[in-house]
């Protein structure tokens, strides 16, 4: 079979070619805060997990892998949420990497997994390359899927109060929450489950799950937008 060539004659090899990476912010909410799941890097900086694209690997293997081998972490959902391509964005050369998001429970993770605090949208502290861009990216994208449906991953798990709940909220949106008015935009998309929370956290309330394909309404990313 011949060999392609472009209209100069220059094949694929003679095009210069970047090294292509994936990297995975991992949210979660624990003690109260939004934090996200990092590693340690090197030089004092803590980085999320990352890895290099291997020869025909696909990207969400890479994720897989990465998350595997670095945290411990099987079968999480994770998608991707934008591509990091800065000329300069590593130190060590040409490197675009695929960012991949996902949020997961707390209690899903590693006991001693390394934990950075996320204020403002924000990573609290300096990370490794770009990596704060991509934490960035991935809290906007968790607080637009948040604003369109339930607790989309589950982060409360299949039963909850309307309080657990706001309180989930106040944390991804990183602002507090009135609660009549997230009681109105929040219970049409749940369902009641009959039961009650267990007494000893303070007065029992409904336990809610959330309602197959229903979609909050339009007005509630206002609210918890501020």
């Amino acid at each position: 079979m011949n060999e392609w060539t472009d209209e100069t004659g220059r094949t694929l090899a003679d095009y210069p070619h970047p090294s292509a990476a994936v990297d995975v912010a991992v949210l979660t909410c624990s003690d109260g805060e939004l934090r996200v799941l990092a590693v340690e890097h090197g030089h004092g900086l803590l980085a999320l997990p990352g890895t290099f694209l291997r020869e025909r690997e696909r990207l969400a293997d890479a994720a897989r892998r990465v998350l595997r081998d670095k945290t411990n972490l099987t079968g999480i959902r994770f998608h991707q949420i934008g591509a990091f391509d800065a000329p300069d964005r590593d130190p060590r050369g040409w490197v675009i990497s695929i960012a991949h998001a996902a949020a997961v429970p707390r209690e899903d993770l590693p006991p001693r997994a390394l934990l950075v605090g996320v204020h403002d949208g924000k990573a609290g502290q300096p990370l490794a390359f770009d990596h704060s861009e991509m934490v960035a990216a991935a809290v906007a994208d968790l607080r637009a899927r948040y604003a369109q449906r339930v607790d989309p991953d589950g982060l409360l798990g299949d039963e909850f109060t309307v309080l657990e709940l706001r309180r989930l909220y106040e944390v991804v949106f990183g602002l507090p929450l009135q609660k009549d008015s997230f009681r109105r935009h929040v219970v049409d998309a749940l369902d009641s489950t009959g039961r009650m929370s267990s007494p000893g956290t303070g007065r029992p309330a409904e336990l809610f799950r959330r309602k197959d394909g229903a979609r909050l309404p339009a007005q509630a990313a206002v609210l918890f937008t501020g």
